[in-house]
């Protein structure tokens, strides 16, 4: 029987981490897959208790998880609705709490514990910097990873961004306008060099599995390439007519993975059933 459970835990600026754990209760022992979401995603968006249903009942634990400052209130998680916290967010926020998501994986599960670590878009990139830095790490698959954290804002609005401490992004489904604070934008320029993607990929010396649909207008298909140029030992795998989420959305109600949702599903199986 397929079970999840929940749990939580301090993450950046004290902020709370909230996750859950999906798993086959008649398999307690399964190798460990660790899901981080993308920017305005979370960890119930679209299709992604499914993609942990999929993994559980293919033998595997699959932890996915809220970061701190995703701006999904534990008492409303189904949408970013606490702009406050959103608008404060920075990348090295969100690499605080992988780690500390990891830590909690490691005190769990033992200090040999490798895992299996999956990111998508900007969650992609984050992945990248964990697996090139953390030996815990034992392989690395990104979905539709961005190449560079400052893709996601225009170089144009930086001027302005600096000058009223907040620039504005739209969510696509509600059309509502989310803040960024302009610390986001300090912290990229602060740690620059940390916080490189191409640079950290070059450095991945783990099994590495690039998936990426070549309908995706949010990051294109040449940043994949970018990504497998970087690292010639990393697996370059094109998805045919995938967008950026490969068919899921927000709400998603149906009660199967959208197919090439379920195609990607079935590449990563194989990818990590390889020895």
């Amino acid at each position: 029987m397929i079970t999840q459970n929940d749990f939580s835990l301090s993450g950046a600026d004290g902020k709370l981490i909230i996750g859950d754990i999906t798993f086959d209760e008649k398999n307690p022992n399964t190798p460990i897959i660790l899901f981080v979401h993308g920017f305005k995603g979370f960890k119930d968006w679209g299709a992604h208790n499914l993609v942990a249903r999929y993994f559980a009942s293919n033998g595997y634990r699959y932890i996915k998880f809220n970061l701190s400052h995703s701006g999904v209130p534990t008492d409303h998680p189904k949408d970013v609705t606490d702009l406050e916290t959103f608008a404060s967010n920075t990348v090295s926020k969100e690499l605080f709490d992988v780690n500390a998501v990891l830590d909690y994986i490691e005190k769990a599960y033992g200090a040999d514990t490798k895992v299996n670590l999956i990111g998508h878009s900007r969650g992609g990139g984050l992945s990248i910097i964990e697996a090139a830095n953390d030996l815990r790490i034992g392989k690395l698959i990104t979905w539709s990873a961005i190449a560079d954290f400052s893709s996601l804002w225009k170089k144009e609005q930086e001027a302005e961004w600096k000058k009223n401490g907040k620039i504005f992004v739209t969510n696509a489904r509600t059309k509502e306008q989310m803040p960024l604070n302009v610390s986001l934008l300090k912290d990229f320029e602060e740690n620059e060099a940390t916080l490189n993607i191409l640079e950290a990929a070059k450095r991945v010396n783990i099994p590495w599995l690039i998936v990426q649909g070549d309908d995706d207008v949010n990051v294109p298909f040449e940043t994949a390439q970018q990504l497998a140029d970087a690292n010639p030992a990393s697996r370059l795998v094109k998805i045919e007519g995938a967008n950026h989420v490969y068919g899921a959305s927000q709400p998603y109600t149906n009660e199967t993975l959208p197919p090439l949702l379920f195609k990607v599903c079935e590449k990563v199986l194989m990818f990590l059933e390889e020895a």
